[in-house]
């Protein structure tokens, strides 16, 4: 049995199905404790990575653990929870870090990714880490504008950075969870190629088939809209990747196709599929 935390998400939900359709037998946690999907081989159940012991339950006779842990995990308890699962018997975890756990391990917003790598590393367990990079379901964040005005508002309208979309993380995590030759090993996930905020307005115009104007954001207006959403060390971390990004975030990594020996999907794959959220 494989559990799979934060199953209802946009990973969660499309690696629950994967597993399901590939013939295992899947614990999906969420704090709701719905399945994602009406599936025989798909269990819901709830609990909260904010209290480790309420997994116990969850990961009792499991296999394999795929932890997919809130913002950057820093108020999470990674030690107890690598933990239960240890005592429980689970033999292997998959982690979803982030590229700034290399890129920025220094900071507020990315550290507490690399010191839960650290704690999954050495737990006695085998494991498998991804370090994904900006996601392009971030792009979400523009619905309400687009609906309503047609606008896209963005700072750093030309920083192109290699978007990776989420269900390219979901297939490579259930090829790790069902594949041999993954453990001990830390991927990193990009798209294929790097794209803009402009380069995106344009992709999401081409999939609704309508027009939409782009409205480059200062800095510090960006940075006061995120607040709203966002704790601050998050927003600024955010803030610096997406306007000042290092070679190695700007660079396209070949571990998705290594893994699933097929390109991952580009921005504008990812726009196609998800124009009803944008009023199509």
């Amino acid at each position: 049995m494989i559990v799979v935390t934060g199953a209802t998400g946009n990973i969660g939900r499309p690696l629950v199905a994967e597993l399901a359709r590939l013939g295992q037998d899947v614990t999906a946690v969420s704090r709701a404790g719905t399945a994602p999907i009406e599936d025989p081989r798909v269990r819901g159940i709830g609990a909260d990575l904010a209290d480790p012991d309420s997994l116990r339950a969850a990961v009792d006779g499991a296999s394999d653990m795929f932890l997919l842990v809130p913002g950057s995990g820093g108020q999470l308890d990674g030690e107890r929870i690598t933990g239960v699962a240890a005592d429980a018997g689970v033999r292997r975890l998959v982690l979803v870090s982030s590229l700034g756990a290399g890129t920025r391990p220094e900071s507020a917003s990315h550290g507490p990714f690399g010191e839960l790598e650290k704690l999954v590393r050495g737990s006695g367990l085998a494991w498998t880490v991804l370090r994904p990079g900006d996601f392009a379901s971030n792009a979400l964040a523009w619905v309400p504008s687009i609906r309503a005005e047609r606008t896209v508002y963005a700072p750093f309208g030309d920083v192109a950075l290699p978007s990776v979309d989420p269900l390219d993380l979901a297939a490579v995590a259930a090829a790790v969870l069902t594949e041999d030759g993954h453990d001990d090993r830390t991927y990193e996930l990009t798209g294929p190629a790097p794209v803009s905020p402009r380069d995106k307005t344009e992709a999401l115009a081409a999939a609704l088939g309508t027009p939409l104007t782009f409205v480059e954001l200062t800095r510090e207006q960006a940075r006061t809209g995120m607040l709203d959403v966002m704790p601050e060390p998050i927003v600024d971390g955010t803030l610096a990747i997406l306007g000042d990004p290092t070679p190695q975030e700007r660079a396209v990594s070949p571990d998705v196709e290594t893994v699933l020996g097929r390109p991952g999907h580009t921005f504008a794959d990812w726009a196609r599929r998800h124009t009803p959220a944008f009023g199509a």
